[in-house]
């Protein structure tokens, strides 16, 4: 089955490949038949930078139940950073 489950966002970071690092410009994440993890659908991610052509991508490819494991950690994270940014801020 394919879907239309498509999630696009400007990202500020970057990302890196064989020759390095790059820039990333946004991130894709989908829910679709994976390229290559043996799975019948996945949540794919996509870390891009598309003004450097198709070799600038950083892709996973996740279970639904890893997707909800990263998304807690990542929720978690920036949870705690959030706190510590907050008391960096009041120590100025």
């Amino acid at each position: 089955m394919c879907t239309s489950i498509v999630e696009i966002v400007s990202a500020d970071g970057a990302g890196k490949r064989d020759d390095g690092w790059f820039d990333l410009t946004h991130a894709v994440v989908s829910y679709d038949h994976p390229h290559h993890a043996l799975l019948e659908e996945a949540i794919t991610i996509d870390f891009v930078n598309s003004a450097l052509g198709p070799g600038a991508r950083v892709a996973v490819e996740l279970t639904l139940q890893s997707a909800k494991e990263l998304s807690g950690a990542l929720a978690r994270a920036i949870a705690a950073a959030e706190i510590e940014e907050g008391a960096r801020l009041r120590k100025v």
